[in-house]
């Protein structure tokens, strides 16, 4: 049931019995088609034996009215260009989850990001590690991958992998606690110590001298991740990692604009190194240093006069993805939580898919569009001229299914069709 295959066929499962909205509104609308189909027939009927018509004239017209009238390309409008489409986009290393994804990615006017492992590749290099502490370097380093090698965050792991490299010894930790957003904490030969941001030494009430702050100060400048080191008084070490921005990021999101959609940063890194990288990318509206929670209102907010999509790869923006409108998930980089969270999960690593995508949606709600006008004019034309006796049962049993046909190979374009 943890197969691969498995959670593919679930998967298809899910997706066939969700509809879009355009396919409730073709429901509601097909409800009042069938009695009218068969009131206009009864009518012709009616109106021809009252003419004088013989009767079987009177009823294979009404018959004629029946079978043209049946509104099985309305009812193909909608799936069979969402299916071509969802077949487009797997070619491209995209996986489309739910059907009604790609109306709703259509309508999108705000895309909020993610930074680390979104806008940059997440594969964060430790830069320095400043000791200011009476322990020796190797101690340091020892008590911080102690306590790191305890954490499943992308930051922890980076650390660890480092001082890994340098046979840096570990201690075994106990009563390890991790803090979301915040850090890791635990007991290391018996003395308590804390890993994790700025705000999280804070909340613990640990001194953070002034000689610490303007390392802090200096490093943020530089756009780097800052980790403090520290004990339940003070701060002993300094660890900071920098990232490097996706090449295609900046003019992903200048095409995000030509759209008219605004694109957010929503990041837990600090006010300096979210402003760094925002501007690179030229996305001014900034929100940094956020929890879970915060992102996850952040999302609550913005949806509130808006149609929002969320783009994430962490744990931390699960509930802001599970929130959106529509979201999108790194699947390479990703959690695996924040990817069953999404709607749409990019294979690969490359962020700019998202032009592509919304590219695909445009043409997709065009598609669905033409076949429903399309569907309803030939059933319109068909009706009047089955009530005129130009059609027989036989001839619009043919015009019927040409409508299908014709409105299934339109959708189909969408599966090979190429977006510049």
């Amino acid at each position: 049931e943890n197969s691969s295959l498995q959670k593919f066929i679930d998967l298809v499962e899910r997706a066939e019995k969700e509809q879009t909205p355009m396919q409730t509104v073709i429901d509601r609308l097909a409800v009042k088609l069938v009695p009218t189909a068969l009131l206009i027939a009864i009518a012709t009927f009616v109106i021809m034996v009252l003419s004088k018509f013989d009767l079987y004239t009177s009823i294979n017209r009404a018959v004629t009215v029946l079978v043209v009238f049946c509104p099985c390309a309305l009812f193909l409008s909608t799936p069979t260009a969402v299916m071509a489409s969802i077949g487009q986009a797997s070619k491209h290393g995209v996986i489309i989850k739910t059907f009604n994804a790609l109306e709703k990615l259509a309508k999108v006017n705000k895309i909020a990001f993610d930074k680390t492992g979104t806008l940059t590749y997440g594969k964060l290099n430790v830069n320095d590690i400043e000791n200011f502490s009476e322990f020796s370097d190797e101690k340091i380093m020892s008590l911080i991958s102690s306590l790191e090698s305890k954490s499943e965050h992308p930051i922890a792991k980076s650390v660890t992998e480092y001082l890994d490299k340098k046979n840096i010894k570990k201690e075994n930790v106990e009563n390890f606690k991790m803090k979301i957003a915040r850090g890791v904490e635990g007991e290391i030969l018996g003395n308590k110590y804390f890993c994790g941001n700025e705000k999280y030494f804070k909340e613990n009430n640990i001194n953070i001298k002034d000689n610490v702050k303007e390392k802090i100060e200096k490093y943020s400048s530089e756009a780097k991740n800052i980790i403090l080191f520290g004990d339940e008084k003070e701060v002993l070490s300094i660890v900071t990692l920098s990232d490097t921005l996706r090449e295609n990021a900046k003019e992903m999101v200048e095409n995000l604009k030509n759209f008219e959609i605004e694109p957010l940063l929503l990041t837990g890194d600090n006010l300096s190194t979210a402003k760094y990288f925002s501007e690179k990318v030229g996305i001014t509206n900034v929100k940094a240093e956020l929890s879970p929670e915060e992102k996850f209102e952040n999302i609550k907010s913005l949806k509130e006069n808006n149609v929002v999509c969320m783009i994430g790869d962490g744990i931390n923006d699960a509930p802001a993805l599970k929130l959106a409108d529509v979201s999108v998930a790194m699947g390479k980089t990703g959690s695996d939580i924040s990817i069953e969270s999404a709607n749409i999960v990019l294979m690969g690593h490359d962020v700019s898919k998202i032009v592509y995508l919304k590219k695909l949606a445009n043409a997709t709600v065009k598609t669905i569009k033409f076949n429903i006008i399309i569907s309803l004019l030939i059933n319109f034309v068909a009706v009047i001229l089955s009530v005129l006796g130009v059609l027989n049962p036989l001839v619009g049993a043919i015009v019927h299914n040409l409508g299908s046909i014709l409105v299934i190979l339109n959708a189909s374009l969408l599966y090979d069709r190429k977006f510049n």
